[in-house]
């Protein structure tokens, strides 16, 4: 459970083992917003409340086996500096701030949790190649990026929000002041949080890193990446599907008042 990185065979990606894990994590997803249908708001910001605990939680622990088992100078291992990381700060200013900041966490949850917490469960690269699959790592990231979809999901289902196009600006700002501070501790330390600095091979990342040549341009352009595409992906969806279910709302009500009169 919290043994070395290769003291036992890794779990790899795309194994038996890494779609037991997404089915795992789906059933989980799906079973907890069973039980959350018809929640008040009061009750959905409490879930987000408890669910940022617990993540918080688990995420010291890691932070704690990480530099156990490197150094603190492994920055890449630890540090919540990453777009996943989100999920931290975003579901503290929703939890517990108020105005702007509390906008910033529930737009985020809204649209880029459900992207981020996807890609990941798809190809968790950061995990699933280097532990085995009954490992306090692999089990964490399924259930932070687990969380990630549920909650985004959630948010949305039971309209705990409104989203607007022009919440981009909340987004693109949470994103862009992770981004500045990971940078910061990159130049620093040589590390790549935000995988903004660095090449990362064997993931998509390298398909962008080489058509860049690395550098500022790389950097700009992954920075670019993660504050737009997250945010406009679910927003357009979602965006429909609250339209045809208000527009079906719409036809089902006059039938129903209809049967009244008669």
């Amino acid at each position: 459970m919290f043994s070395k990185m290769g003291e036992y065979q890794a779990c790899g990606i795309f194994t038996i083992e890494h779609f037991i894990l997404i089915a795992l994590t789906v059933m989980g997803i799906a079973i907890s917003l069973k039980k959350a249908e018809n929640k008040t708001k009061k009750e959905v910001h409490q879930i987000i409340m408890q669910v940022t605990i617990i993540m918080c939680i688990l995420e010291i622990i890691k932070i704690i086996f990480n530099i156990h088992q490197n150094s603190l100078k492994a920055v890449n291992t630890y540090l919540p500096l990453y777009y996943c990381s989100m999920l931290l700060y975003a579901g503290i200013f929703s939890s517990f701030a108020k105005g702007t900041l509390k906008r910033v966490g529930d737009v985020f949850l809204a649209t880029g949790s459900i992207v981020g917490g996807i890609v990941f469960i798809i190809y968790p690269s950061t995990s699933l190649p280097m532990y085995p699959f009954f490992h306090f790592l692999s089990i964490h990231s399924f259930l932070f990026h687990g969380s990630m979809v549920y909650l985004g999901i959630l948010v949305n289902k039971t309209r705990y929000i409104e989203l607007k196009q022009d919440d981009i600006k909340y987004f693109a700002g949470l994103i862009l002041s992770i981004s500045a501070i990971a940078l910061i501790v990159n130049n620093f330390t040589g590390g790549n949080l935000m995988f903004i600095s660095n090449n990362f091979p064997g993931t998509p990342i390298e398909i962008i890193y080489k058509i860049t040549n690395g550098g500022i341009l790389f950097t700009v352009t992954m920075v670019a990446l993660q504050m737009i595409i997250p945010f406009y992906v679910p927003y357009y969806i979602i965006k429909r599907i609250h339209e045809e279910k208000d527009k079906n709302d719409d036809i089902t009500v006059p039938k129903v008042l209809v049967k009244i009169e008669k």
